[in-house]
C-alpha cells in the first residue's frame, strides 16, 4: 500500500543549495512506494554527500565538510516532518527513535566540545606564533600543552561519536516491514553517517593541528633563534606560516559550527515532540 504523504514542504536539492534563499514550496503527494519519495531521494543523496566527502579527505576542507553535514541534517529535519515518520517512530516493534534521541543528545555534546577545542587550538597557535617571534621557550611550551590537550580531546570526541554508528549496526530493525522499514532504514542511517562524518572532522582537525606545529619540532627553534642563528629564523617562520594557515582554517570552521549546531537541536527538538503525546 503506498504511503499517502498529503502535505507540502520545500527542501533543498544538492548540498550546494543547502544555504541559498529557500525554493518555492512543492507538492509531496505523489504516487509510489517510499522509494521514489524526494525527501527521502534527497536524504539518501546527502547521506552520499558526506561519505563522498569523507572519502576524498577530511582534512583538505574541514568548512565544506561541516557544511555538508549540515545540509543532511536539513534533509533529516524536512523527512521528520512527515506523518509517516512519527508513525515509523512511535511504532512498538522499533526502537528507532529511543537510537535517534541518544544519537544526537551525544552529537550535541560532542560538536559543542568540538567547538571548544577550535578555539583552544586558534588561541595556541597565536601563542605559538608570538612565541617563535620573540624567542620565548616558556610561553611557547605552555601553548604546546594547550595544543596537546586539545588534540588530545578531539580524539576523545572522535571516539564517542563513532560509538552512534557502531550502535546502529545493532539496532532491531527486523521486526518493521514494508515502507516503514524503508523510512526507518532511512533515518538510522542518516544518523550513523553523521556520526562518522563528525569522528572524520574531529580527526582532520587533531591532524592538522599535529601537521602545522608539534612540540618536538617547535621546541628546537627557540635556542637557535634566541641566538640569532643563521638558519632558525627560516625553519621558525615557515613554522609561523603554518599555523596562520591553521588559524585561517578553524577560523573559517566558526561559522559553519555553529549552524551545525542547531541543526543538531533542531532535530532532537523534533524527534522529541514526535514522542511526546499531544493534550
Amino acid at each position: 500500500m503506498a504511503l499517502n504523504f498529503g502535505r507540502s514542504i520545500s527542501f533543498p536539492l544538492t548540498p550546494a543549495r543547502s544555504f541559498s534563499k529557500p525554493r518555492h514550496t512543492r507538492s509531496i503527494s505523489l504516487p509510489g512506494n517510499a522509494s521514489s519519495h524526494p525527501l527521502l531521494a534527497n536524504l539518501h543523496a546527502h547521506i552520499a554527500a558526506v561519505r563522498s566527502w569523507i572519502q576524498q579527505g577530511p582534512s583538505s576542507s574541514l568548512p565544506a565538510g561541516l557544511a555538508a553535514i549540515q545540509a543532511l541534517h536539513s534533509s533529516l529535519a524536512n523527512l521528520l516532518l512527515l506523518p509517516e515518520s512519527g508513525t515509523v517512530l512511535r511504532s512498538p516493534t522499533s526502537n528507532a527513535a529511543d537510537y535517534l534521541l541518544d544519537a544526537f543528545l551525544l552529537l550535541a555534546d560532542a560538536h559543542q566540545g568540538f567547538h571548544e577545542c577550535l578555539m583552544s587550538l586558534r588561541h595556541a597557535a597565536t601563542e605559538s606564533c608570538a612565541a617563535l617571534r620573540r624567542g620565548d621557550a616558556g610561553r611557547l611550551a605552555s601553548a604546546a600543552r594547550s595544543q596537546r590537550q586539545a588534540e588530545k580531546e578531539l580524539a576523545r570526541l572522535a571516539a564517542s561519536v563513532s560509538a552512534v554508528f557502531s550502535k546502529s549496526a545493532r539496532l532491531n530493525l527486523a521486526a518493521v516491514s514494508g515502507e516503514e522499514a524503508e523510512m526507518a532504514y532511512a533515518l538510522v542511517e542518516a544518523a550513523a553517517a553523521s556520526a562518522v562524518a563528525f569522528a572524520a572532522v574531529f580527526s582532520a582537525a587533531a591532524s592538522m593541528s599535529t601537521a602545522a606545529s608539534s612540540s618536538k619540532k617547535t621546541a628546537t627553534f627557540i635556542p637557535a633563534f634566541a641566538r640569532r642563528a643563521a638558519t632558525a629564523p627560516e625553519t621558525a617562520e615557515a613554522t609561523v606560516e603554518r599555523l596562520h594557515a591553521l588559524e585561517r582554517c578553524l577560523s573559517e570552521c566558526d561559522g559553519v559550527c555553529d549552524m551545525v549546531f542547531r541543526s543538531v537541536v533542531q532535530i532532537r527538538v523534533s524527534l522529541l515532540n514526535i514522542m511526546t503525546p499531544t493534550i
